[in-house]
């Protein structure tokens, strides 16, 4: 029998081909991500200013005194209300969008080209135009309410409109990728599950409830995951929108990525800001073994019902 699982688990020439193409990529990618994680891991324990060459150890100090710090957890609050303001609004939209398109409506691949262009058009020169557009004085957002009776906001000065600023821009220009990730779900779909739910009178909005929803749940919860890690790496917009008079990026709305770059940076606290670093490794990890975990939990659930 040990000889038999021997055999069975012998690799074969084709394996090591396999095995040997992927050294080198393997190699790069641990080199270029898994040696940096340790690494931070690591400097987040020591007092490490970038500057002496003596770096004592301090164990939890650095992460006692972050949540102790008033400008991480503004931070972590600003941070937290992005990402789940572009997950609220970016993965329903853009479930909606592709299942509208999916019907077989004309010019799909035209509407879902123009519906993707935002998110392959680099972040700085959108986050310049939504600048002007959102300006208080002269923006064309301001124009466009005055129509309706609403006076000028100041949507990049008053810290909770740039917060919803931000959202919009980056539900804006995230709805493309999400929308073509559900198009791709959706044409696995088989038509015999519409054509049997038809028979029994379910079309329309229950058809979309009982049918397209859960056999969508794999793809949903991918789509959720990867936006909601893009939520708490937001930079860029805010680099560009959220900035005062002075030039001084992440004044308006302060968030997780800008204070880890400035404490590193700007005052080579590298301890503390690797201790930043972990905070938002270990919050993003948390938050999508939750959403993985209900998946599966559902899943499993539905499996009993059809049992």
């Amino acid at each position: 029998m040990a000889t038999l699982a021997k055999k069975r688990f012998r690799l074969k020439p084709h394996h090591w081909f396999v095995l040997l193409g992927l050294t080198p990529i393997i190699a790069v990618y641990t080199y270029l991500r898994f040696i940096p994680i340790v690494k931070t891991f690591y400097i987040s324990l020591f007092q490490w200013d970038m500057v002496s060459v003596d770096k004592p150890f301090v164990g939890m100090e650095n992460f006692v005194t972050l949540f102790q710090s008033d400008p991480f957890l503004t931070a972590l609050k600003n941070t937290t209300i992005i990402a789940f303001g572009i997950l609220i609004f970016s993965v329903p939209i853009a479930l909606i969008i592709a299942y509208l398109l999916s019907k077989g409506i004309r010019f799909k691949s035209w509407y879902e080209a123009i519906y993707f262009l935002p998110y392959i058009t680099p972040m700085v020169p959108v986050a310049v135009t939504w600048k002007w557009i959102l300006d208080s004085q002269q923006g064309l957002f301001n124009y466009a309410l005055s129509f309706f009776g609403i006076s000028p906001k100041p949507w990049l000065l008053d810290p909770t409109l740039a917060i919803v600023s931000v959202i919009m821009l980056t539900v804006w220009k995230t709805i493309g990728y999400n929308m073509i990730i559900f198009t791709v779900g959706l044409t696995g779909i088989s038509k015999e599950y519409y054509e049997a739910a038809s028979i029994d009178g379910a079309t329309g909005l229950k058809a979309f409830r009982y049918i397209t929803i859960p056999l969508l749940k794999p793809i949903t919860v991918f789509v959720s995951v990867i936006t909601l890690i893009h939520g708490y790496n937001v930079f860029s917009q805010i680099y560009v929108l959220a900035s005062d008079i002075q030039g001084s990026p992440g004044y308006v709305v302060r968030v997780l990525v800008y204070d880890m770059i400035e404490n590193a940076f700007r005052f080579f606290n590298m301890g503390y800001a690797s201790a930043e670093a972990v905070v938002l490794f270990l919050i993003v990890l948390i938050l999508t073994g939750i959403q993985m975990g209900l998946a599966r939990e559902k899943n499993s659930s539905g499996r009993r019902m059809k049992r």
